[in-house]
């Protein structure tokens, strides 16, 4: 089964922004569209909304006056829901409310024929209870977009134990045709993306609230260690605490209260509070006018380095090396177990356990865990974690070293993991478990996760290129050092550690 033609006619019901955004997307791509909303002329005045934005790329040399007045010749307001009729495809995007939208597809379905798809733009209810009550459920799906939809790439296209897989597939073929990267899945809640991405803000969120590191810091280093365009704080802060909360807690209380999902205390003061984020004015960064944005913490040592002593080799680090030789420090290498040591110092790359823990387990002094970086070559800032004891002057020489290889240094508490590694490690295991269920194939989880929240990489190719033993192995010793099932290893993950084969195999 082909994509819609260019000729069928879409209609988007719900005026709000994703609604409005989504009418723009099919317009765009060449369908005459109709929206509809219930308040009274919302819909001309989200045509009208869109006419503004058009016209601002038309300024801005992004847009030529042709395409702005052929789009806007699509667009129509719709007075009643019976002028949907003879649409082919009939978009949902109203209030997350099951019943409202169980209510409007009844009245679809004996509206439209029987060719018209129904789908739905829902981001956490389940599309099969939505189908439930249809005398054809085969015929509605979702069609996820993301905010804003004019923007964003990524479509979701959502099948319920129902949806007939032509139409799934129609629709597909549809979004990929708007220009948007497209993935399948089935209908569990948070889909992909939304699910994926808890352990993102859950890290963060978690080691605020343990005293690790402070708001600025922490999203320093997830931007410039991590690779992630914005870190956890500021991201929720864009999105809405109100939004961000309420996600997390539906997929918290849908998978029956597991840990992996559970909801901050920190965060649902914010929301007590009204503190929104942008659009509040406060969240965890203040948004008044004239407000500084905190900077970073950052370690300083004006220590000098010649010479390092290797031992063994780094892995995932291997990278600093190159780093450390392109910068004039001279590298003394014999056989160990992945060490660096440095005056008084000796730094290891983290493997989940705290410093201190391994510091007794291996017999050492001294010893600073670095955190892991999306590409040590290039990496701007780096995270440490000091051992119970470390001397002041190993640490200057710690410092002082990764400042010669061109870090920024950061000091976190000593906690297991640090930020990037235990951030990275959770985010893999969570899309090997979505993997393992069946939600989405190891492609579409990848893809959806950089396309849909713009990951540097997708967690589950980022966990092969680590290597699974050493993920396994981060998991394992976060688990121990918590005694929590939130970081308990996927059995897939497990698996393939076992069979000696990667999560994409």
């Amino acid at each position: 089964m082909s994509a819609l033609t260019p000729q069928a006619r879409v209609a988007v019901i719900g005026a709000g922004a994703m609604g409005a955004g989504i009418a723009q997307v099919a317009a765009q791509a060449g369908h005459p569209v109709w929206l509809l909303d219930n308040r009274p002329g919302a819909a001309a005045q989200a045509i009208t909304g869109i006419d503004r934005q058009l016209a601002r790329r038309v300024a801005n040399g992004k847009l030529d006056t042709q395409a702005h007045r052929a789009t806007m010749a699509r667009l129509q307001a719709a007075e009643s829901i019976e002028q949907l009729a003879d649409s082919e495809l009939i978009i949902e995007a109203i209030a997350e409310n099951l019943e409202a939208k169980r209510e409007l597809f009844r009245q679809l379905e004996s509206l439209c024929r029987d060719s018209c798809i129904l789908a739905s733009n829902t981001s956490s209810l389940s599309i099969t209870r939505i189908a439930a009550g249809l005398k054809r459920p085969e015929r509605l799906l979702g069609l996820h977009f993301f905010n804003p939809a004019p923007v964003m790439p990524l479509v979701e296209v959502v099948s319920g134990l129902a949806s007939d897989r032509q139409l799934a597939q129609r629709l597909y073929d549809t979004a990929t045709n708007w220009g948007k990267k497209t993935v399948h899945t089935r209908s569990t809640p948070g889909f992909i993306v939304n699910r994926v991405a808890r352990p993102f803000y859950a890290e963060s969120l978690r080691l605020l609230q343990e005293g690790a590191g402070d708001c600025a810091t922490l999203d320093a280093l997830l931007r410039e260690a991590g690779g992630f365009a914005m870190g956890a704080f500021e991201l929720t802060d864009l999105i809405g605490h109100d939004v961000n909360y309420a996600v997390t807690r539906s997929v918290f209380e849908a998978y029956y209260g597991d840990m992996r999902f559970q909801p901050s205390l920190i965060q649902q003061e914010l929301v007590d509070a009204g503190h929104f984020g942008r659009k509040t004015g406060q969240g965890f960064y203040s948004y008044a006018e004239g407000a500084e944005r905190p900077a970073p913490v950052e370690l300083h040592s004006d220590q000098p380095i010649e010479h390092c002593v290797v031992e063994g080799g780094l892995g995932a680090a291997q990278g600093l090396l190159q780093r450390l030789r392109e910068s004039g420090v001279r590298l003394i290498e014999r056989d160990g177990h992945g060490l660096l040591r440095i005056g008084d110092a000796v730094l290891a790359v983290s493997d989940g356990r705290l410093a201190s823990q391994r510091a007794r387990d291996q017999g050492l002094s001294n010893l600073i865990l670095l955190d892991l970086a999306h590409d040590y070559a290039s990496a701007g800032r780096l995270a440490i974690s000091c051992c119970a004891g470390t001397s002041p002057l190993a640490r200057d020489q710690a410092v002082a070293l990764l400042q010669r290889a061109g870090f920024k240094v950061s000091q976190l508490s000593d906690s297991p993991g640090l930020l990037v590694l235990r951030t990275v490690a959770m985010l893999a295991n969570e899309a090997a478990d979505a993997l393992l269920q069946g939600v989405a194939s190891a492609a579409d989880i990848d893809l959806a996760m950089r396309a849909g929240v713009n990951y540097p990489e997708g967690p589950l190719a980022w966990a092969d290129r680590l290597g699974l033993p050493w993920v396994l192995e981060v998991l394992q010793n976060l688990q121990a050092a918590y005694g929590e099932e939130r970081y308990r290893p996927s059995l897939l993950l497990r698996r393939q550690v076992a069979e000696g084969r990667t999560l994409h195999a």
